[in-house]
């Protein structure tokens, strides 16, 4: 890629200009968030046990924004989506995942949700049953099967604060239904989940050539 970002609202502009932007890697060389950063905005870890990773916190101010959409929809892995673009990738993402009958938390957790609004994954949990460190883990994987199924996203971060006030630690995520957030309108396509297919690829590779069709298939997934 040949941009380099040093600011959330460049990072902003370049998501709305692309369509879709894992925050990590990707499985396309160079696709993704942390690389197109300028290095200074990179992960760095101090010799005190300390870090810095201004990409990491401008994940709220990026959501906050109103256009674009936040989860774990690569592989499991968290992406950034523009509004322009969810209603086709959630037409073809819940195309393929249509049945959530079959698994009882995941059902539970999207009621959970449906009804409350916006809640703390940590909340969520608890209501759930899911007490402990140890159940930790298992938990935060219904969490992302729901957001790869395109029906939880990441509404915002809360973090600890210190003593002067200021923000710490990595960040406790808050979601939400995609309908609650952004409105049912922007969560249907009046296209078949093949034609929202052909969009998004169609987009992607006019922006990026030198993508094959097999990278753009696993990266829609």
């Amino acid at each position: 890629m040949d941009k380099e970002i040093y600011s959330s609202s460049q990072l902003i502009d370049y998501i709305l200009e692309i369509g879709f932007l894992p925050l990590l890697n990707s499985g396309i060389n160079g696709f993704c968030a942390e690389l197109i950063v300028s290095p200074d905005c990179r992960y760095t870890q101090f010799e005190d046990g300390g870090w810095d990773w201004p990409l990491w916190k401008w994940k709220g101010d990026i959501i906050r924004s109103g256009n674009i959409v936040y989860g774990k929809f690569f592989n499991k892995k968290a992406g950034f989506i523009s509004l322009n673009f969810w209603p086709e990738f959630c037409n073809y993402r819940r195309s393929k995942n249509v049945n959530l009958s079959n698994d009882a938390v995941e059902q539970t957790i999207l009621e959970i949700v449906q009804f409350n609004g916006a809640m703390l994954v940590a909340d969520i949990r608890k209501q759930c049953g899911f007490g402990g460190e140890k159940m930790r883990h298992t938990f935060d994987s219904y969490i992302s099967k729901l957001q790869q199924r395109c029906l939880l996203v990441t509404e915002d971060f809360v973090y600890k604060k210190d003593r002067h006030g200021r923000d710490y630690g990595w960040g406790s995520a808050v979601v939400n239904t995609p309908e609650k957030l952004y409105g049912k309108e922007n969560c249907i396509s009046n296209n078949s989940p093949s034609k929202s297919f052909e969009i998004m690829a169609n987009h992607l590779k006019d922006k990026f050539p030198q993508f094959t069709m097999q990278q753009i298939s696993k990266l829609l997934g």
